[in-house]
């Protein structure tokens, strides 16, 4: 497998990483008690922290990324095993 394509993979892999770990961690104003402003949505987030999701989807996705090209490498999973309908032509 090319750099290029384990790049590819990553990027793939931190975007999807990202958007799962979103609404983990995010607490709303009636949860910490805080003052909302008038107008502002009640399910919006108090303590947003971009840093740390970015920081968890980049380890996320680093993990998810070693497990794909090791599995392309040694060949632990392969396109027969997901099929579960019937027996393969062989």
């Amino acid at each position: 497998m090319q750099w290029t394509s384990i790049v590819a993979i990553y990027v793939l892999f931190w975007v999807v990483s990202a958007f799962v770990l979103l609404p983990f961690g995010v607490r709303t104003a009636d949860e910490t008690g805080a003052e909302t402003i008038p107008g502002q949505a009640e399910s919006a987030p108090v303590n947003f922290r971009p840093g740390r999701i970015a920081m968890r989807a980049t380890i996320l996705s680093a993990l998810l990324t070693t497990l794909y090209v090791m599995n392309y490498a040694y060949g632990w999973i392969e396109a027969e095993d997901l099929i579960f309908w019937g027996p393969t032509v062989q």
